[in-house]
């Protein structure tokens, strides 16, 4: 399957969605770390507020990026995330919440979701997996964060579950973007995650792999959320997975791992046009 999240701008990839979802268009991508203002070891288009990054930097970027797709910052809602599995729906009317100042956000939240046109959801990355939902003729896109402890918890799962519960939504309508992460290959856990990974995870297709230490193992989350996901019974067609690892092109993005911490935050977003 192709990459379905191609270079559209020096400041962000967009994703590229199929023909059937031209009848309700959506715009959806992952920021990238070039084009911004801030200094190092943030630079330069650092979109997170909590990284003790000059915020007034931030800021910037953050009017940079939303004019780069068109909107204007008022038109995005950011998320006080937590890596928990709480999900927020988001109305017009919280519009701007967390786009200059954090604990405006939606506060104790990994997840946004909208049936309101023109509003855009924004959540903060840095190797953790970014999860996009639409459902083409329903009027209604998502978007999770998804670390370690979130897709253990099922918060792409609890997405999915609560359109089909909440909003009436059949899961066969439903598409899923799996976004760009740290990747199998750079992504070294203990047994500690790897014991709660084992609750959830389906057996007969492991998502990790033992690293010679009996104790290491190099885990796929993005594979991991893909199992959950089809658990709601999602067909696997409607599913697409990014083969960006952020910590490989850590020139591209911001790595928490790579860069031990010291770095930027990228931003997915969505919105219905």
């Amino acid at each position: 399957m192709a990459e379905p999240f191609q270079l559209k701008h020096e400041t962000f990839f967009d994703i590229q969605m199929k023909s059937d979802v031209a009848h309700n268009p959506v715009v959806a991508g992952f920021s990238t770390r070039h084009g911004g203002f801030s200094d190092k070891p943030f630079q330069s288009l650092n979109l997170g507020l909590h990284v003790n990054d000059n915020p007034n930097d931030v800021v910037r970027n953050r009017i940079k990026l939303a004019e780069a797709l068109g909107t204007t910052l008022d038109q995005w809602v950011f998320a006080e995330q937590v890596h928990g599995k709480e999900i927020q729906k988001v109305s017009a009317g919280d519009r701007g919440k967390g786009s200059t100042i954090m604990k405006t956000g939606m506060i104790g939240k990994d997840g946004l979701y909208t049936k309101d046109r023109d509003t855009v959801l924004a959540l903060a990355f840095a190797d953790c997996v970014p999860v996009f939902f639409s459902a083409p003729g329903h009027s209604i896109v998502g978007i999770v964060h998804a670390g370690w402890k979130g897709s253990v918890l099922g918060i792409a799962r609890d997405m999915v579950e609560l359109w089909k519960q909440d909003e009436g939504i059949p899961v066969e309508d439903i598409k899923v973007w799996i976004g760009p992460s740290i990747q199998q290959c750079c992504y070294e856990v203990d047994e500690r995650v790897i014991s709660n990974v084992d609750k959830v995870a389906d057996s007969r297709y492991s998502p990790y792999t033992r690293k010679d230490s009996e104790d290491k193992f190099m885990l796929s989350l993005q594979r991991l959320n893909q199992q959950l996901i089809l658990q709601t019974g999602i067909p696997e067609k409607n599913i697409q997975v990014s083969d960006h690892c952020t910590s490989c092109e850590v020139s591209t993005f911001f790595s928490h791992r790579k860069e031990k911490g010291q770095t930027g935050r990228m931003l997915g977003f969505i919105k219905l046009l």
